[in-house]
């Protein structure tokens, strides 16, 4: 099995102000991503807002996204959903378009009881989609499902013969690695903590899919250069700086407040659904004097003109 090396951006949902669907924000994306270096797309999953989508809003995003990305792009698309019934058509539809992988969580009102229980929901998902890789996506801190995930894979590989690996979504980077090893590493298990990304590549990760790479892929590119390079205290540094960043936006609700960086950048998404809610006028110039404070921007523009001196 291929294995998805560098960097997939979890991408933000774009909306009208009155938080209507707006997909024609999504090629402008699009071409913002490819021009960063990114390896793909993660879509409808957290910070796209899926759940707070209908199904046939979902399906349309993922269209957009597979006529934008014009093959330029992996697109793998999120299809978990409380309803397995749901999934399933969301699924079936990804493969139906072509997309190069599907990715669900756990039921997350109804949660499944045990390994056992879930490896059955995720199969009956998986099934819909049998041509296409599947990826589970855990993460415990939304789901509230935090289930052993070598055990997981034990069980799955058994029942899903289209099983590509996991999205990754947690801290515990010890069960990331023994999921990395499992079975001599035949699986493909991409990081999903943005701030962690130098602790996971130290412990062998190769992918990872994040929301900030959505806008400072640039900045963390620097940081998978220098660590491969055996540079470790300049991939601190450059670490570092990412970590800055995240606590200084992590003190608003996250997901308003990336939408929101989006928007200093010139990506305006639009109004995030309920019960999400933007950042207000004020809070949005604070977190602006801080990133400038840390130079962030600066930085970010700095690590772009490098990737093309590079390139």
């Amino acid at each position: 099995m291929t294995k998805i090396e560098g960097l997939i951006a979890a991408t933000f949902g774009t909306f009208h102000v009155d938080g209507s669907l707006d997909l024609d924000g999504i090629p402008h994306l699009v071409d913002k991503l490819v021009e960063d270096g990114v390896k793909g797309v993660f879509i409808c999953g957290t910070n796209g807002e899926g759940p707070n989508l209908t199904v046939e809003e979902r399906m349309a995003v993922a269209e957009t996204y597979m006529r934008a990305a014009g093959k330029r792009l992996l697109v793998l698309v999120h299809v978990g959903h409380t309803s397995v019934a749901e999934s399933r058509r969301l699924a079936a539809h990804a493969q139906q378009i072509g997309a190069d992988a599907i990715s669900a969580v756990a039921g997350f009102y109804f949660k499944p009881t045990s390994v056992n229980n879930l490896v059955e929901c995720m199969a009956a998902i998986a099934a819909a989609a049998p041509d296409t890789p599947f990826y589970y996506y855990h993460i415990p801190a939304l789901t509230g499902v935090g289930m052993d995930m070598v055990a997981f894979l034990e069980l799955a590989e058994k029942k899903i013969p289209n099983l590509a690996g996991i999205k990754y979504t947690a801290s515990t980077l010890h069960e990331y690695q023994a999921c990395l090893n499992y079975g001599g590493g035949k699986f493909d298990v991409l990081f999903g903590y943005d701030e962690l990304l130098l602790s996971a590549l130290a412990v062998g990760a190769k992918g990872a899919i994040g929301s900030t790479y959505t806008f400072a892929a640039p900045m963390y590119q620097e940081v998978m250069r220098a660590f491969a390079a055996g540079d470790l205290p300049e991939a601190q540094r450059l670490q570092l700086r990412l970590v800055e960043m995240v606590r200084a936006f992590a003190k608003y609700p996250p997901i308003p407040a990336q939408r929101a960086i989006m928007g200093m950048l010139g990506y305006d998404l639009g109004r995030c659904r309920l019960p999400l809610e933007p950042l207000s006028a004020a809070q949005i110039e604070a977190l602006k004097e801080e990133l400038d404070s840390m130079s962030f921007f600066k930085d970010l523009k700095e690590s772009r003109l490098s990737a093309d001196k590079d390139a």
